[in-house]
């Protein structure tokens, strides 16, 4: 795990400290019991049409618009908080993760929906991997790799079918590129346009998958008025998946992934 040295009269304003404080919360929100390494499981009903899923407890079905899980006594499931039994009627959670509706002890089972399909996910705070967890490596801040950019949006949305990381292909829905300069040349990051108007990337660059992991995030703030934007790769981020096997992350759409090597920003998950 970097770390910087956070003295000196100036180190509230220091981007180096900003840096470290934001580096250290992310260690925290994924070493939290709730954070990505407690997903132990996804699982597609679609996949279990008896509606039994191994190691959940209860039987699990959808009609289309909801998913309806049906849990005995002994199944020790809890609903809103309250041992259940019977059948109860779910939407697809939204809230954080330690407030979804269905839970068996410690553990939170969170109703997801993509594409139409209906998941049954497995937060599990005493899971393998969150015991294993030492840290993110994150490459040293380096203010070099603080660029500006330009947003251009298209002229209309698009989706593309991209890979996923539990290799299925599902659609990636993409809203412009962020246009930006580094080593003399011009470059582009196709991104999406997040609710509150910040741009999300899923790149790859010319060492991924040996010094860092094979693709990361990139999440710039929102454009001003001019379409002007600050590509900080300082801030790239490891992809859910990078911390558990179950996360379905989307790989890199075509023309994401950069010809030259980024090595600052998040770059692989530590274990002990």
């Amino acid at each position: 795990m970097s770390r910087v040295d956070s003295s000196g009269p100036q180190a509230q304003d220091d981007p180096r400290r900003d840096w470290q404080r934001w580096h250290d919360r992310r260690v925290e929100t994924v070493a939290s019991p709730y954070g990505p390494l407690s997903l132990s499981g996804t699982h597609w009903l679609a996949d279990h049409a008896d509606g039994r899923i191994d190691g959940v407890p209860g039987r699990w079905g959808d009609d289309g618009e909801e998913v309806v899980l049906t849990a005995a006594e002994q199944d020790g499931v809890s609903v809103d908080g309250r041992p259940f039994a019977g059948e109860v009627r779910l939407g697809a959670d939204r809230g954080p993760i330690s407030g979804s509706r269905i839970s068996v002890g410690e553990r939170r089972l969170v109703v997801l929906r993509r594409e139409g399909q209906w998941a049954v996910r497995d937060f599990d705070p005493g899971s393998a991997a969150r015991r294993a967890f030492a840290g993110v490596e994150a490459g040293p801040y380096d203010p070099a790799w603080v660029l500006r950019g330009r947003f251009v949006p298209y002229g209309e949305n698009r989706t593309l079918q991209v890979e996923n990381a539990d290799g299925r292909s599902r659609g990636l829905g993409l809203a412009g590129e962020v246009v930006f300069a580094h080593g003399g040349a011009q470059h582009s990051l196709h991104v999406a346009v997040e609710d509150d108007g910040s741009l999300w990337a899923v790149f790859a660059d010319a060492d991924s998958g040996r010094s860092s992991y094979r693709f990361r995030f990139l999440r710039p703030g929102a454009p001003d008025a001019e379409g002007a934007v600050t590509v900080d790769f300082n801030r790239a981020l490891l992809p859910p998946c990078a911390f558990a096997d179950h996360f379905i992350c989307p790989f890199p759409p075509p023309g994401n992934t950069l010809s030259f090597a980024v090595p600052v920003g998040e770059l692989n998950k530590l274990e002990k």
